[in-house]
């Protein structure tokens, strides 16, 4: 939570000194920027998280992963801004990074497990409020994903599973018109997939996995 409000107020005071720094420079009878239109974008960031399992079997095999990694993607999306600055929009985004964490058993330091989110994407709604170039935000959908489970005993391969995740995610940004077409932005995201059963393979064990993901993005963008 400290991480959350740590977030929101660097990214509120970003917005804040933008703004401002925009209201010094713009010329006397300029015309306000307008965010309606289509995107594309690419993004890079950091995320980190955390993967619960609990095994059917015994408590002593439920491990506790804290993934974290870089991340880059691309994304796309459309906004319209309405006569009261209000813009809403509707967004869509893909990343692919390296997250990833490894545990011991916490009854049994003979068996570890090593969780990897190598891929995360959302389908989303967006909402702001136009401040001339500056475009403040809230964000929020339906996030997906996919992990992997491996597990080891004494470091030899022991079973593993890939499996999808779905869930939502919420979020909020700033983003910044630096000329007509081209625009900055900063975000932070957290999302909840919920909680996935699996099986691994070849050795049959039942788990069930409850993934969080925080990532913090950047991404520059063309408006056309």
């Amino acid at each position: 939570m400290k991480n959350i409000l740590a977030t929101a107020i660097t990214l509120f005071t970003i917005s804040v000194a933008a703004h401002a720094a925009d209201n010094v420079v713009a010329e006397p009878g300029a015309t306000a920027y307008n965010w309606t239109g289509g995107y594309v974008g690419g993004q890079i960031g950091y995320g980190f998280g955390s993967a619960d399992y609990v095994y059917s079997g015994s408590s002593d095999y439920d491990y506790s992963n804290n993934p974290d990694g870089f991340l880059g993607g691309i994304y796309a999306g459309y906004n319209h801004q309405f006569a009261n600055k209000v813009v809403l929009g509707v967004e869509a985004d893909i990343a692919w990074g390296g997250l990833k964490d490894s545990a011991l058993a916490p009854g049994d330091s003979d068996f570890s497990a090593t969780t990897k989110i190598d891929l995360t994407g959302s389908a989303r709604l967006r909402l702001g409020y136009a401040m001339d170039r500056l475009l403040p935000y809230v964000t929020g959908g339906v996030a997906f994903g996919k992990f992997s489970f491996d597990e080891y005993e004494d470091g030899v391969f022991y079973g593993s599973a890939d499996e999808s995740l779905v869930g939502w995610t919420l979020g909020i940004g700033a983003e910044y018109a630096l000329t007509d077409n081209w625009t900055l932005r900063g975000e932070y995201r957290y999302a909840d997939y919920g909680t996935r059963d699996f099986v691994t393979q070849p050795v049959e064990e039942e788990y069930s996995a409850d993934i969080k993901t925080h990532d913090i993005r950047f991404g520059v963008a063309y408006k056309f």
